[in-house]
Protein backbone atom coordinates (compact mmCIF):
# COMPACT_ATOMS: atom_id res chain seq x y z
CA UNK A 1 0.00 0.00 0.00
CA UNK A 2 3.27 2.45 -0.09
CA UNK A 3 2.79 4.87 -2.88
CA UNK A 4 5.80 4.62 -4.96
CA UNK A 5 7.01 7.55 -8.29
CA UNK A 6 7.32 5.68 -11.35
CA UNK A 7 10.59 6.56 -13.13
CA UNK A 8 11.79 5.43 -16.55
CA UNK A 9 15.34 3.86 -16.57
CA UNK A 10 17.31 4.58 -19.93
CA UNK A 11 19.93 2.46 -20.95
CA UNK A 12 22.44 2.61 -24.36
CA UNK A 13 21.44 -0.75 -26.21
CA UNK A 14 24.61 -2.71 -27.24
CA UNK A 15 24.40 -0.52 -30.71
CA UNK A 16 24.15 2.61 -28.50
CA UNK A 17 19.98 3.06 -29.56
CA UNK A 18 18.23 3.82 -26.65
CA UNK A 19 16.91 1.24 -24.11
CA UNK A 20 14.03 2.41 -21.38
CA UNK A 21 12.34 0.36 -18.46
CA UNK A 22 9.78 1.02 -15.92
CA UNK A 23 10.66 0.62 -12.47
CA UNK A 24 9.38 2.00 -8.76
CA UNK A 25 12.35 1.24 -6.50
CA UNK A 26 14.07 4.30 -5.83
CA UNK A 27 15.00 6.66 -3.07
CA UNK A 28 17.81 9.18 -2.00
CA UNK A 29 20.22 8.51 0.43
CA UNK A 30 23.53 9.74 1.43
CA UNK A 31 26.90 8.15 0.62
CA UNK A 32 28.99 11.14 1.59
CA UNK A 33 27.84 12.24 -2.00
CA UNK A 34 24.45 12.85 -3.20
CA UNK A 35 23.32 9.47 -4.40
CA UNK A 36 19.99 7.52 -4.52
CA UNK A 37 19.41 3.84 -4.34
CA UNK A 38 17.49 1.30 -6.56
CA UNK A 39 16.16 -1.84 -6.19
CA UNK A 40 16.18 -3.83 -9.64
CA UNK A 41 14.51 -7.75 -9.06
CA UNK A 42 13.53 -10.09 -12.15
CA UNK A 43 15.51 -10.03 -15.14
CA UNK A 44 15.27 -7.02 -17.53
CA UNK A 45 17.12 -5.97 -20.19
CA UNK A 46 17.35 -2.66 -18.78
CA UNK A 47 18.95 -4.22 -15.88
CA UNK A 48 21.50 -6.18 -17.85
CA UNK A 49 22.30 -2.97 -19.35
CA UNK A 50 22.77 -1.11 -16.00
CA UNK A 51 24.92 -3.73 -14.55
CA UNK A 52 26.98 -3.70 -17.97
CA UNK A 53 27.46 -0.08 -18.38
CA UNK A 54 27.43 1.02 -14.48
CA UNK A 55 25.12 4.04 -15.73
CA UNK A 56 21.58 5.06 -16.55
CA UNK A 57 19.17 8.04 -16.45
CA UNK A 58 16.21 7.69 -14.38
CA UNK A 59 13.29 9.69 -15.63
CA UNK A 60 10.27 10.73 -13.63
CA UNK A 61 7.37 9.56 -15.11
CA UNK A 62 4.16 12.75 -15.66
CA UNK A 63 0.92 12.02 -16.76
CA UNK A 64 0.84 12.36 -20.25
CA UNK A 65 3.69 9.84 -20.01
CA UNK A 66 2.05 7.20 -18.27
CA UNK A 67 0.99 5.22 -21.51
CA UNK A 68 4.43 5.25 -22.40
CA UNK A 69 5.74 4.00 -18.97
CA UNK A 70 3.13 1.44 -18.57
CA UNK A 71 3.84 -0.07 -22.52
CA UNK A 72 7.84 -0.30 -20.92
CA UNK A 73 6.64 -2.24 -17.81
CA UNK A 74 4.72 -4.44 -19.56
CA UNK A 75 6.10 -5.18 -22.76
CA UNK A 76 9.67 -7.26 -22.02
CA UNK A 77 12.76 -5.42 -23.79
CA UNK A 78 14.44 -8.28 -24.96
CA UNK A 79 12.08 -8.09 -27.96
CA UNK A 80 13.38 -5.26 -29.94
CA UNK A 81 10.33 -5.04 -32.30
CA UNK A 82 8.27 -4.36 -29.55
CA UNK A 83 10.33 -2.16 -27.79
CA UNK A 84 10.92 0.22 -30.97
CA UNK A 85 8.08 3.21 -30.51
CA UNK A 86 8.40 6.32 -30.64
CA UNK A 87 10.39 8.43 -28.28
CA UNK A 88 11.21 12.02 -27.51
CA UNK A 89 14.90 11.22 -26.37
CA UNK A 90 18.06 13.52 -25.81
CA UNK A 91 21.34 12.77 -24.38
CA UNK A 92 21.93 13.53 -20.80
CA UNK A 93 24.13 16.64 -19.75
CA UNK A 94 26.83 14.44 -18.19
CA UNK A 95 26.86 10.53 -18.57
CA UNK A 96 26.30 8.82 -21.71
CA UNK A 97 22.61 7.64 -21.41
CA UNK A 98 19.83 8.73 -22.91
CA UNK A 99 16.73 10.63 -21.67
CA UNK A 100 13.13 11.34 -22.27
CA UNK A 101 12.76 15.36 -23.09
CA UNK A 102 8.94 15.04 -21.83
CA UNK A 103 10.52 14.23 -18.06
CA UNK A 104 9.94 17.21 -16.01
CA UNK A 105 12.93 16.07 -13.80
CA UNK A 106 15.67 13.62 -15.31
CA UNK A 107 18.69 12.03 -13.12
CA UNK A 108 21.96 11.05 -14.64
CA UNK A 109 23.37 8.34 -12.81
CA UNK A 110 26.62 6.05 -11.85
CA UNK A 111 26.57 3.20 -10.37
CA UNK A 112 29.13 2.76 -7.30
CA UNK A 113 27.97 -0.08 -5.40
CA UNK A 114 26.07 -2.93 -5.53
CA UNK A 115 24.26 -4.98 -3.04
CA UNK A 116 22.51 -8.68 -4.29
CA UNK A 117 19.55 -9.65 -2.44
CA UNK A 118 17.97 -13.38 -3.13
CA UNK A 119 15.67 -14.07 -6.08
CA UNK A 120 18.27 -11.99 -8.54
CA UNK A 121 17.45 -8.98 -7.07
CA UNK A 122 19.80 -6.05 -6.61
CA UNK A 123 20.28 -3.01 -4.79
CA UNK A 124 22.61 -0.25 -6.37
CA UNK A 125 23.72 2.47 -4.88
CA UNK A 126 24.27 5.62 -7.63
CA UNK A 127 25.91 8.90 -7.36
CA UNK A 128 23.93 11.72 -9.12
CA UNK A 129 26.00 13.18 -11.39
CA UNK A 130 23.63 15.93 -13.33
CA UNK A 131 19.79 16.56 -12.53
CA UNK A 132 17.96 17.62 -15.81
CA UNK A 133 15.02 20.15 -15.07
CA UNK A 134 12.47 21.51 -16.94
CA UNK A 135 13.52 25.08 -17.81
CA UNK A 136 11.15 27.15 -16.01
CA UNK A 137 10.88 30.40 -13.67
CA UNK A 138 7.85 28.69 -12.15
CA UNK A 139 7.88 27.87 -8.33
CA UNK A 140 8.66 24.24 -7.08
CA UNK A 141 5.28 24.01 -6.57
CA UNK A 142 3.93 25.44 -9.72
CA UNK A 143 6.37 23.37 -11.75
CA UNK A 144 5.12 20.00 -9.89
CA UNK A 145 1.06 21.14 -10.17
CA UNK A 146 1.99 21.69 -14.12
CA UNK A 147 3.28 17.72 -14.45
CA UNK A 148 2.47 16.19 -11.56
CA UNK A 149 4.35 12.69 -11.13
CA UNK A 150 2.37 9.29 -11.37
CA UNK A 151 3.05 7.07 -8.61
CA UNK A 152 1.07 3.05 -7.79
CA UNK A 153 -0.08 2.03 -5.36
CA UNK A 154 -0.77 -1.84 -5.38
CA UNK A 155 -1.93 -2.15 -9.30
CA UNK A 156 -3.64 1.24 -9.75
CA UNK A 157 -1.60 4.32 -11.23
CA UNK A 158 -2.79 7.80 -9.68
CA UNK A 159 -1.20 11.44 -10.18
CA UNK A 160 -0.11 13.41 -7.02
CA UNK A 161 -1.66 17.39 -7.19
CA UNK A 162 0.82 18.32 -4.47
CA UNK A 163 0.19 21.44 -1.90
CA UNK A 164 2.91 22.77 -0.03
CA UNK A 165 2.34 21.94 3.85
CA UNK A 166 5.80 23.44 5.09
CA UNK A 167 9.60 23.76 4.54
CA UNK A 168 11.88 21.24 6.49
CA UNK A 169 12.31 22.01 10.27
CA UNK A 170 9.62 24.36 10.32
CA UNK A 171 8.43 22.64 13.33
CA UNK A 172 11.48 22.25 14.93
CA UNK A 173 10.38 23.63 17.88
CA UNK A 174 7.14 22.48 18.67
CA UNK A 175 7.60 20.43 21.85
CA UNK A 176 9.03 23.86 23.11
CA UNK A 177 5.56 25.80 21.74
CA UNK A 178 3.58 23.64 23.91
Amino acid sequence: MYPKALFLYGTNKEDGSPNFGLFTWITGCWNGENSVMVCIGEPKLTKDRILEQKRFSANLVSEAMLPIADYFGNTSGHDPKKMDIPLNVGRGKVLDVPVLNDSPFVLELEVTQQYPLAEESIILVCKVCNTIKEKSTATREERIRATPPVVTIGNEYFTLQPVSKGRWGQWKNLKESK
